[in-house]
């Protein structure tokens, strides 16, 4: 590790100042003359449309008691509203250092407030001209913060576009990946019915040549070239007719149209493919092969290690294993920032093991899950587009970026895809995840008006690919989407550039909280000495922080969380007590026998001085939980969790107010067994 940052951060806390709301409403009458001035211009619009007509509401009804009874009404509604939110968890304020997410961009709140007016749905450019080119404009944003190239005309050319959170968006990984591994199967199917057998690729090879394992190891790039050559020859040597039963064939033959079931009957030996993750990887990844009928059983886990990253070594032996076995691969996925401990997976040996895997004949996508991490790619990114040194990056900071985390940002271009969350490192309102592709033409698999893809016709004089783009709804899971969340994100990423002089200045800054936060784990360590061990299971990564705890004289894990869920008790967000009377409020995670290795486990439970017999495999008493470890979990993308006066910033109140939390619990323990004892 590097030696402390010469920079103090809280520096800084003045560059942030004037974006965020405040966590006591610091910048409340700026957001009101905001409000005020847009609420105007949007009811001056309203009026400017056909000033001719009648209004609804004639200045004689302003007084009738019916009307002034339904104002009334709403009203008294709203007040109960706004009563009721005051008992909403202060996500806004530096004593919250929970989940992932705090307190809000002002450019987001304002244009999301405004553009909610207008209503607008971008299910398609026909009902939200404006919003829906603002979101492909905010994939652009994203795409070229990640590395992707934009430009129009050029190949690969990225795109995203925006959803309704993480999860969605990793569903629709899946599904892009699906879609392309398994279309030049249906092709082949198709050609065989219609007695049809193209001629592609440079050296002008029969589709019919290629066997259904070569077929579904093409990279997704592969298989766009193919999809392109089969359609440049149908449409320039087939009849018509002939063409159209084509199209026809292809149609039914996909994976999309006899389900997972009828395909993998239909093409034996054939089988389902498999998806890789780490262990640490989100739950969103079983959920999401339930949903698209892939089975959890496909979903394969690879082990993570000390830093809670995959173990490439262990993946490379699955990876020769499936090869062998002739089982597809969908996709590997790595972790920008796992959600429970912000961790960051060698993206970077992920692609170069594709690579070698490439020559052996099999090949699958990578999708990165940014949900987390994604934003923090701003850090490492200069106003003009380039990457910093990892030199430049580390200025101001003590440890961030180790040099694998500064590979692994450095190869995600060569990701196909990325999901990131504007809704948690981009500080902008609920619902906004995204999807980033670094290739806009896999959308031609996805279309649910697919017609034109085979049809001579249709094919000539084709919009260009920006405007078929603007009818989202053709391309994605989601239906009707909010064009509120795109204005948000988009004046958000125009106020604030995704680089490390604008939203990337902010992150940093997050940074070295989190850093300070992990150096102020030894002064406290020594300090409880005589009640408690703490430990910080895993050396964070980004600006999540565990930290176990155990008292002292306990070696059993089962003991260990109890005491842990008591601790914790006096901090989390609970509905039935005030969360004003809450000094720090937070989140925990466990660490579930499973999911750790061996090794890893024996280190965490020897800094604990637990017993590792202690840690079982399965809880066979429910009343007695020792298949996990039971962990305190701080989420620091607060920028004020610095401010205070000096000598006694939050980090400072937050480690006194855990002490307290922590005496009292031994405290109630001892007094207990005492009673018990009498």
């Amino acid at each position: 590790m590097a030696g402390a940052a010469s920079t103090d951060p809280r520096l800084d806390l003045d560059f942030v100042a004037p974006w965020f709301f405040g966590p006591a409403a610091e910048n409340a009458a700026f957001v009101e003359e905001l409000l005020v001035e847009f609420l105007r211009d949007h009811a001056a619009w309203r009026r400017a449309f056909h000033p001719e007509d009648r209004l609804a509401s004639r200045e004689e009804l302003f007084a009738d008691p019916a009307f002034l009874a339904a104002r009334t009404k709403m009203r008294r509604e709203l007040l109960r509203l706004s009563s009721a939110l005051q008992q909403a968890v202060p996500f806004f304020h530096p004593r919250y250092v929970g989940h992932m997410t705090g307190d809000l961009l002002l450019p987001g709140i304002v244009a999301k407030l405004l553009t909610t007016l207008y209503n607008p749905n971008n299910v398609s450019e026909e009902g939200a001209p404006v919003t829906t080119e603002l979101e492909l404009e905010v994939g652009d944003d994203l795409a070229r913060m990640l590395g992707f190239s934009v430009v129009d005309g050029q190949e690969p050319c990225g795109w995203g576009h925006l959803t309704s959170g993480g999860t969605v968006a990793n569903y629709e990984a899946l599904w892009n990946l699906r879609s392309a591994k398994f279309f030049g199967v249906a092709l082949q199917s198709a050609a065989a019915l219609t007695q049809l057998d193209p001629l592609i690729g440079g050296e002008s090879r029969p589709l019919s040549n290629y066997s259904v394992w070569e077929l579904v190891n093409l990279p997704v790039d592969d298989m766009i070239s193919l999809r392109r050559d089969v359609l440049a020859w149908v449409t320039t040597r087939a009849d018509p007719l002939l063409g159209h039963a084509f199209a026809e064939a292809v149609r039914r033959e996909r994976i999309e149209s006899l389900g997972t079931a009828a395909f993998f009957s239909q093409h034996r030996p054939l089988q389902p493919p498999q998806v890789v993750v780490p262990a640490s990887a989100h739950y969103s990844w079983a959920k999401g092969m339930k949903v698209l009928g892939l089975g959890t059983a496909n979903l394969l886990r690879i082990p993570v290690d000390h830093r809670m990253r995959m173990v490439v070594s262990a993946l490379e032996e699955q990876l020769a294993r499936l090869s062998e076995q002739q089982v597809p691969v969908l996709c590997v996925v790595g972790m920008l920032g796992t959600t429970e401990f912000g961790a960051i997976d060698p993206i970077h040996e992920i692609v170069a093991l594709r690579g070698r895997f490439r020559e052996q004949g099999l090949d699958f996508g990578i999708h990165v899950d940014g949900a987390w991490g994604g934003y923090l790619a701003s850090i490492f990114r200069r106003p003009d587009g380039s990457r910093h040194s990892r030199e430049e990056v580390r200025d101001g900071l003590a440890y961030f970026p180790s040099q694998s985390v500064y590979e692994a940002f450095a190869a995600v271009p060569a990701a196909d895809s990325v999901t990131i969350d504007p809704h948690k490192l981009g500080y902008v309102p609920y619902a906004a995840g995204a999807i980033v592709v670094r290739n806009r033409e896999v959308v031609d698999f996805l279309t649910q008006d697919a017609a034109y893809v085979f049809d001579r016709d249709d094919a000539i004089g084709q919009p260009p690919r920006r405007r078929q783009l603007a009818n989202l709804g053709q391309y994605i899971l989601e239906g009707s989407k909010p064009g509120a969340a795109a204005a948000a994100v988009h004046v958000t990423h125009r106020s604030l550039p995704l680089d490390s002089g604008g939203l990337g200045r902010i992150l940093k800054l997050t940074i070295r909280i989190s850093e300070m936060f992990l150096d102020s784990v030894a002064a406290a360590r020594e300090r409880l000495a005589d009640r408690v061990r703490l430990c910080v299971p895993f050396e964070p990564d980004t600006n999540l922080i565990c930290l176990a705890v155990n008292p002292v004289g306990n070696t059993s894990v089962a003991a260990a969380n109890d005491f842990g869920r008591a601790v914790f008790a006096r901090l989390k967000a609970d509905g039935a007590a005030a969360l004003a009377g809450r000094e720090f409020i937070g989140s925990y995670t466990s660490l579930t026998h499973e999911s750790m290795p061996a090794a890893e486990a024996a280190r965490i439970l020897a800094a604990l001085n637990l017993d590792p017999a202690t840690f079982v495999p399965v809880a066979t008493d429910r009343r007695v939980l020792a298949d996990h470890l039971f962990i305190l979990r701080h989420t620091l993308m607060n920028p004020w969790f610095l401010a205070g006066n000096e000598g006694d910033f939050y980090l400072d109140k937050y480690w006194r107010h855990l002490e307290e939390v922590i005496d009292a619990v031994l405290l109630g323990r001892n007094q207990a067994d005492r009673r018990t004892q009498m």
